[in-house]
């Protein structure tokens, strides 16, 4: 096979949205430090919502991107905890994949600590062929030509193959 047709996972991001500043929001960037290893960054309000009392530049939750090896096996121990069985609208049409874990105490060496309390957290991982850096590169930038691009069903032979994810209808 090409290698420039060959899949690989670009990055992996874990989000915990808190929905507010202060005391949670610090527990919740502990709890992403923990389970990646990673510093995370606050992710920022770019709305206002009156009713939730959300401001333009409110922190609302944090983040942490993986990339390379650390992704790959951050999608293994997630995956696992997932019994290693995702359903089919987890993945979008350009070959993304996105699901939950509902308590960060379901990976390996985690314990409950009451002072930190129960998050869920978001896990969303972007599938790529080489040669996605046209779209990024300031000098001639390009889309992605149509047959390049990942699809559905590339990205989910790809976790089936790579993953041994089972993808449930």
């Amino acid at each position: 096979m090409n290698a420039m047709r060959e899949l690989r996972v670009e990055k992996v991001v874990v989000n915990i949205g808190v929905g507010e500043a202060g005391e949670r929001l610090v527990k919740a960037e502990k709890v992403l430090e923990m389970v990646t290893g990673q510093k995370p960054v606050e992710t920022i309000s770019k709305t206002v919502n009156r009713d939730l009392g959300i401001r333009v530049g409110m922190p609302l939750g944090c983040k942490v991107t993986l990339r390379g090896e650390t992704a790959e096996d951050f999608v293994k121990r997630a995956l696992s905890i997932r019994e290693r069985r995702v359903p089919v609208y987890s993945f979008d049409k350009e070959g993304n994949m996105s699901f939950g874990i509902s308590d960060y105490t379901d990976f390996d060496g985690m314990k409950y600590d009451p002072e930190i309390g129960i998050f869920g957290m978001d896990i969303n991982v972007v599938l790529r062929r080489a040669g996605n850096r046209i779209t990024q590169r300031s000098l001639l930038r390009r889309r992605i030509p149509k047959g390049h691009r990942v699809e559905r069903d590339e990205a989910i032979q790809f976790m089936k193959d790579r993953f041994e994810v089972q993808v449930i209808e």
